[in-house]
């Protein structure tokens, strides 16, 4: 089957053509959000921070807005700035820009206020769609594609099942060229030493385990040790029993190939391959991350069942558990249930998973893109203060 998509100024491939509209602060995100609301295909997002950081913690917020604006499923940008946050509003647009891609940046405070800045906005936002709009789609190529793995709410059928068979997808694509990022390290502890052989390089295979020593030294520092959280209640309640299994299983979502890298949160691949990327273990934040480092496209494997969605990108569910198929049906894309019920071989439903991603990359709705789930959350390293 052949693939489109939407080929942008820098060569990059978008599989949507969103207009996305960035608050630089909380200050700005109900301002941002009213501009948006004007225009089909714009999408704004609910950004809680960018006042009062300091930092590491401020330049990671402005990376991540910026990443996501980079993202080449975005076609225009408007940046939204109160005016007195500690995100430089105009810079995001300026980073932005450097893509090729329309970005511009409007301040409530040199506007007058919510009324001006929106009537403003929303003229901005008009002309991009007409813009964006004209657009069109054009043959793209496998290894174009930048896929991103997440799991969320495990339970016992996830490590047997769902996350098999999206690691036969990320092995597929990856011999194909293309790139997957899987994340959460905290979903690594036990694990960390299997996946540091997978490396490419002793220095990766160092970063491994380094990423996963730091995560555990970080909650100690605040006198908690993250195996008292892991595995969280839902985990438990779906049969897990300690940290080592559940990312024995989860690791299984990254596939079998070699771990070119280790990236931090939010930043974009140097290559092609396989990926990791240290985020925490919250499945929205991680999504976030990802995105903002160019992912087109989500594969999300979940054994009790979650609706999440991206305000992006389109996310894939797949779960192995054919009882939350049927009772989430409206909210799970494909059913890799066959496979517990033997039914169906992992390679079989990774076939299933792959053919679902190439019709989603040509335009086919996820559920969550159909009932309008946007969720988003940005990590954030330190306390405001």
């Amino acid at each position: 089957m052949k693939l489109y998509g939407y080929r942008r100024e820098n060569g990059q491939v978008g599989i949507r053509n969103h207009i996305l509209v960035i608050p630089a602060s909380v200050c700005a995100s109900e301002v941002a959000a009213r501009i948006a609301n004007h225009i089909n295909g714009a999408v704004s997002i609910p950004n809680q921070h960018g006042c009062c950081q300091i930092g590491p913690d401020l330049d990671l917020t402005t990376n991540i807005l910026i990443g996501l604006g980079k993202n080449p499923n975005v076609g225009a940008v408007l940046v939204v700035g109160l005016g007195c946050e500690g995100v430089p509003a105009k810079k995001v647009a300026e980073e932005i820009a450097k893509t090729g891609k329309r970005a511009e940046c409007i301040v409530i405070q040199e506007n007058g206020g919510t009324l001006n800045t929106e009537a403003l906005g929303t003229r901005i936002l008009r002309e991009m769609a007409e813009e964006v709009g004209k657009m069109e789609k054009e043959e793209i190529d496998i290894s174009e594609i930048t896929l991103a793995i997440e799991c969320g709410g495990s339970d016992t059928t996830s490590g047997l099942a769902s996350n098999p068979a999206v690691g036969y997808v990320s092995d597929k694509l990856v011999d194909a060229g293309g790139t997957s990022i899987f994340s959460e390290t905290t979903e690594f502890i036990g694990a960390e030493h299997i996946l540091a052989k997978r490396a490419v390089s002793k220095e990766v295979g160092d970063r491994i385990i380094k990423i996963v020593s730091d995560c555990e030294k970080k909650a100690m520092t605040m006198g908690v040790d993250m195996r008292g959280g892991q595995p969280t209640p839902g985990n438990i309640q779906g049969g897990l029993t300690t940290i080592e299994e559940k990312s024995l299983g989860c690791i299984y979502k990254g596939g079998t190939r070699i771990i070119q890298g280790v990236l931090d949160y939010a930043e974009e691949p140097a290559g092609k391959g396989l990926y990791i990327m240290d985020t925490p273990g919250q499945d929205i934040e991680s999504i976030t991350g990802m995105t903002a480092g160019g992912a087109q496209i989500v594969a999300f494997t979940t054994g009790r069942g979650t609706p999440t969605g991206c305000p992006i990108a389109p996310v894939i569910k797949v779960t192995g558990n054919p009882e939350t198929f049927k009772i989430m049906k409206d909210n799970i894309d494909i059913n890799a249930g066959t496979i517990i019920e033997g039914h169906e071989t992992i390679k079989e439903v990774g076939e299933k998973v792959f053919d679902e991603m190439i019709e989603v990359i040509n335009g086919k709705l996820t559920k969550a893109e159909a009932l309008n789930h946007k969720e988003f959350g940005m990590y954030k390293l330190i306390s405001t203060f």
